[in-house]
């Protein structure tokens, strides 16, 4: 926040539209000056076209403001990017996120089921609590 708004101003233009959408909700100062409009989503969905990834359905895809164009399919394949699901989904594409020539970010098998099993087991044992405490009332 140190620096001036011309350099944050330079450094947004150079994002991607997840990560500007990111900045931009950072805080308030982000949100006046980071531009995440028409022309950086088109930008993003043929970045995608060009990789052969998934892009969402024309018919869904609002371009109008970020509430719309982030409804349907549009917050999973940022969840996919987030998590580097898609990194190295085909050789020689590297890590999508960082635009580096491999993803250190891929999990293993064991680092894989961690993930699920934490995923899983929270939500579990929160409805587990639940029930039983609508049993007791």
């Amino acid at each position: 926040m140190s620096l001036p708004t011309e350099i944050h101003l330079l450094i947004s233009r150079h994002l991607t539209y997840p990560d500007a959408l990111s900045l931009k909700h950072a805080n308030r100062h982000f949100y006046r000056i980071v531009d995440t409009g028409v022309s950086l989503k088109v930008a993003w969905l043929m970045e995608r076209r060009l990789l052969h990834l998934e892009c969402p359905n024309d018919r869904c895809c609002d371009l109008g403001s970020d509430l719309k164009f982030c409804r349907g399919s549009v917050p999973l394949l940022m969840r996919r990017r987030r998590e580097h699901f898609e990194c190295e989904s085909r050789p020689g594409l590297g890590c999508l996120v960082l635009g580096t020539a491999s993803c250190e970010h891929i999990f293993s098998g064991w680092e894989l089921w961690r993930v699920l099993l934490v995923a899983l087991f929270i939500p579990i044992v929160l409805a587990c609590v639940f029930f039983s405490l609508s049993w007791l009332l």
